[in-house]
């Protein structure tokens, strides 16, 4: 999720959060996107809840009017009374309390789950085709004197498992007020499901139209094996990666991708080769944990389709793939679709290419207290939420309710969660969403109960910040997660930002924030980041290397899957979200970007060869500076999407990556980034291990050794020394005007164009078999002579220094 850097300026005091839209305006996206009915005082709540209404099916379809006169559509389901047909299928015996979730073992599957405050709890054997018919094939209730050891429920089962799914039931008491949400009737997820079963088609309803059907989990089977082929972790050095976000669906669902599989894992299996070729070495995939993307299902009057959850962030099950991702759907109960997600891992690997699934551990799609129940707030809500002390729900994600992260029963289930997706499905890494969330203290912060003693001036209450969050200690030694790329967005959406300070253990990188904001002011001509822009090239050592931590601690980037497109960060200068049927009111407001004279894309020839020059310049600094580059899907051909900078909702042509798009900027953009991306690797001195020193790096002005850091300065030069280059000259102009620097002399040596954004393309990149290259820097060949160099405004250039041989005579 974004957040830009001004996110500081909100107050992080408050004893806990609302949920509505406008105590919060910088974070309306996030709100509206999930749609969650607003937190509202104790006494505002009825409380009168009859047993009839708690069983009896329940549609709720409530259009309201939000803060800004948005139109909002929930819909709530409570469970449904279902058939039961106990027929005995299956042998039943004690169990053990571990592992957690449903595990084959000794010829029968384990059941175990964690719920500390439930007095009962049955298990639910349901057929895979029976599952929106709610019909049970067999409940088993579990004796708390046999199959309960601690705060865990377990039994085992023995029997013919063929296409089972499984939930629970558990009772308790049921009290809002008390965060307490027991309900003996309804079937619950299990949080440990390896595969949530429900709707098999993405955007289709379920039946009577219902967007939240009965889930279930998959109950695993001894056969459930793949082959990995002797596939090992790539273990890539974090310095050399350059990272690609993109979001499984949108990369292959256009009809221009002429893929077997659109849309799914499948779908970008077919498209691995071309991400080798652009370049990128790991690819960090959006939300794939299942989410329901029916969560605010509505009518957009705009364009004339449904609004869905299409980014994902929302999630179900933290342990299941999406499986609407799959091509194989629900077919072998979720196996077939777990089993293509490994083989998109698989592939990956083959091709050098990492993969880092973005989680989203701050929140769950539960919502606040009005929203659905379908697993966590049913098995024990008190654990696994941060509550207050009437059970509203602490809302620092804008989602409605707050992980409870640093409790220690979720904070095993997290760190589970993790080693399953590395051991079992061979992920190299994760990104975290609204990571500082992460840093938060539990419902009922107990020192003694986390550190074993007191601490001294300990008077932290829920949701404080923590200098040594117990979950990120846990994660950052963890023995099986060594070696695994973690990254934070550091920040959440309760004011609490952290680029920079996040608790790190010297093994956590993050999303640089301020990278982003200060490379759009400089590139764009805003006076007074000169310096600051200086910081980003060199890996923002002001923000990492006092803490211990290296430049590739700094996951650097100009645009993600929230903002602007990098296209249209040079279009627009507002935000144009009206297809998003909000009027225009979400998304943020604060976007650093800069039409190049004219808003939209029906502009003058001039202004088009300027937003271009300004596209490549980006590019540039994103793949000389040191850190790690992140380029957003779609950016290299220069998607757009029309202005809108908060596409969370649409499951069209805005979200899908163009391959006929793509196929016309082969010569031009895309060749470009190609081009540059390839130069990144070549160049030793551009992935360093630490940050430059004044042996490696010098400063320059429109002069050598001149640098003008003054406040009017929007010229930004240096040199690099590099082993295999042996020494890059490297400008960035970023005034209206143009300039003619005087480059540093080396004698014997001769500087050599190489780029040069101020170019028409394929003269903006001259490579070694460029037939007219020798003419291009022929004609620049007094200048060089001259040991000058003439720079347009708005532009970029880079030169490698060459033998005097190619000097003119």
């Amino acid at each position: 999720m974004e957040l830009v850097t001004r996110s500081a300026s909100l107050s992080s005091s408050v004893s806990f959060l609302r949920t509505s839209n406008s105590s919060f305006p910088e974070f309306r996206r996030r709100s509206s996107k999930h749609n969650v009915i607003p937190i509202r005082r104790r006494s505002d709540i009825h409380l009168d809840l009859h047993v009839d209404w708690i069983h009896s099916r329940i549609n709720v379809s409530e259009t309201r009017a939000s803060s800004r006169g948005a139109e909002v559509r929930t819909s709530v389901t409570v469970a449904e009374e279902v058939e039961i047909s106990n027929s005995n299928r299956f042998e039943v015996f004690e169990g053990t309390p571990t592992p957690f979730g449903a595990t084959a073992r000794d010829g029968g599957i384990n059941f175990a789950i964690y719920s500390g405050n439930a007095v009962s709890a049955t298990l639910c054997l349901i057929n895979l085709f029976d599952l929106q018919k709610k019909r049970v094939a067999q409940e088993i209730t579990l004796d708390p004197l046999i199959n309960r050891t601690g705060d865990v429920w377990h039994v085992f089962l023995k029997g013919d498992f063929t296409d089972m799914l499984y939930g629970y039931k558990f009772g308790g008491k049921f009290s809002p007020q008390e965060g307490c949400y027991f309900d003996p009737s309804r079937i619950l997820l299990d949080p440990y499901a390896k595969a949530v079963i429900s709707r098999e088609e993405f955007g289709a309803l379920g039946p009577d139209d219902n967007c939240w059907p009965q889930m279930a989990g998959m109950v695993p089977t001894v056969d459930d094996e793949f082959d990995w082929e002797g596939d090992l972790p790539l273990q890539h050095p974090q310095k050399d990666l350059i990272i690609y976000e993109m979001h499984v669906r949108g990369f292959t669902r256009h009809e221009s991708s002429q893929s077997g599989f659109p849309g799914t894992y499948l779908g970008l299996v077919d498209k691995l080769d071309y991400l080798k070729e652009l370049g990128v070495n790991c690819i960090e995939l959006m939300p794939c944990h299942e989410f329901n993307e029916l969560e605010y299902y509505s009518y957009n009057s705009v364009l004339g389709d449904y609004k869905v959850n299409f980014w994902g962030y929302s999630t179900v099950g933290f342990l299941s793939p999406m499986i609407r991702y799959s091509s194989a759907g629900i077919r072998n109960c979720g196996q077939d679709a777990i089993n293509e997600f490994k083989l998109l891992i698989k592939e990956a690997h083959k091709r050098g290419i990492e993969v880092i699934m973005d989680v989203v551990f701050n929140h769950t799609a539960e919502g606040n207290e009005n929203g659905p129940i379908f697993s966590f707030r049913g098995v024990d809500n008190n654990v696994y939420y941060m509550l207050a002390p009437m059970g509203e729900f602490y809302n620092y994600s804008g989602c409605g309710n707050t992980f409870n992260c640093n409790h220690p029963a979720v904070r095993r289930f997290i760190v589970d969660c993790l080693r399953y997706w590395v051991i079992e499905m061979h992920v190299d890494g994760f990104r975290f969403d609204l990571a500082s969330i992460m840093t938060r203290g539990s419902s009922l912060w107990d020192a003694v109960n986390v550190y074993g003693n007191p601490i001294e001036g300990d008077t932290l209450t829920t949701g404080s910040p923590l200098g040594n969050p117990p979950l990120i200690d846990m994660i950052s030694n963890d023995p099986i997660l060594q070696g695994v790329k973690l990254i934070a967005e550091a920040w959440d959406a309760g004011g609490l930002y952290q680029v920079g300070t996040f608790p790190h253990w010297c093994v956590w990188s993050e999303w640089n924030g301020k990278y982003r904001d200060i490379v759009r002011q400089f590139i764009k001509g805003t006076d007074g980041f000169s310096g600051a822009f200086a910081e980003c090239l060199c890996g923002s050592p002001n923000l990492y290397q006092g803490g211990g931590r290296k430049p590739w601690n700094s996951i650097n980037f100009i645009c993600a899957h929230d903002g602007f497109t990098l296209a249209d960060l040079v279009t627009y200068n507002s935000k144009h979200n009206l297809a998003n049927g909000e009027d225009n009111n979400d998304g943020e407001n604060h976007n650093n970007s800069w039409n190049c004279g004219q808003e939209g894309e029906f502009v003058s020839i001039s202004v088009k060869k300027l937003r271009k020059r300004q596209m490549r310049n980006f590019f540039v600094c994103l793949m000389v500076s040191q850190g790690v580059p992140m380029i957003y899907m779609g950016d290299e051909y220069g998607h757009t999407k029309g202005g809108n900078n908060n596409t969370y909702c649409h499951d069209n042509y805005i979200n899908y990556f163009r391959w006929d798009k793509m196929e016309e900027s082969s010569s031009d953009f895309h060749r470009f980034c190609r081009l540059m991306t390839t130069f990144r690797y070549e160049c030793e001195s551009l992935g360093l291990n630490d940050f430059p020193t004044a042996q490696r790096l010098q400063w320059h002005g429109h002069s050598p050794g001149n640098p003008d850091w003054s406040e009017a300065s929007r010229f930004v030069a240096f040199t690099l020394v590099d082993s295999v280059k042996r020494e890059i000259y490297i400008a960035f102009n970023a005034s209206h005007l143009p300039v003619t620097v005087t480059l540093p002399e080396r004698p014997g040596y001769q500087w050599e164009p190489l780029v040069d954004t101020g170019k028409i393309s394929p003269f903006d990149f001259l490579t070694s078999d460029l037939e007219e290259r020798d003419v291009a820097i022929q004609q620049y060949a007094h200048f060089l002579d001259a040991n000058l160099y003439p720079m347009l405004s708005y532009s970029s250039i880079i030169l490698l220094l060459s033998p005097e041989k190619h000097a003119s005579t």
